[in-house]
């Protein structure tokens, strides 16, 4: 069975990003799911020059290098993803190997506003690149309108939006 790695960019309890990867992993099927945990020390190349790579930051890229695939779900702050996503991602950029390197990966968003965190995904993708996964570009995966869209337990209500998740987490699925 399948290891699949989950990577909110937000650190709310309540986080619609995070119900969404749990909708992921459920559409994804059986296999073994685990939430990762941001909550890391600002990236700071002085703390990086005198203590090394800090343990959740080690832990965290030794997560993705181990996974099958990896999921990532992003709020969209600002036009852009969250300080929490590209914090961990510039700490993982830091370590040994290339953990990202060939990982089937695919992102999705859950926002407030109507266009589902479009422009986060955009910029993701970017802050993706110089690691080279092997992105799943589709179907996209953009709830708008968040609130509207999940139920008080977390689950996702919106068939065009689970439609989407499914066939995304089978596309991903046939890329392990």
């Amino acid at each position: 069975m399948a290891t699949l790695l989950g990577i909110s960019g937000s650190l709310r309890a309540a986080s619609t990003n995070t119900a969404l990867l749990h909708e992921a992993a459920k559409a994804f099927g059986p296999g073994t799911f685990t939430l990762a945990d941001l909550r890391l020390p600002l990236y700071d190349g002085d703390l990086e020059q005198s203590s090394g790579i800090p343990t959740p930051v080690q832990i965290l890229a030794d997560q993705i290098a181990q996974a099958d695939a990896v999921i990532i779900s992003t709020p969209e702050y600002n036009k852009g993803i969250s300080g929490v996503l590209k914090n961990a991602l510039d700490w993982v950029s830091r370590t040994d190997g290339s953990p990202w390197s060939g990982k089937p990966l695919a992102i999705m968003s859950a926002t407030a506003g109507r266009a589902g965190g479009e422009r986060a995904q955009t910029m993701l993708v970017s802050c993706l690149a110089p690691f080279r996964p092997r992105l799943m570009f589709g179907p996209e995966v953009l709830v708008g309108s968040n609130q509207d869209n999940f139920d008080d337990d977390g689950n996702l209500t919106n068939d065009m939006n689970l439609k989407a998740l499914n066939e995304l987490m089978d596309n991903l699925k046939a890329a392990i």
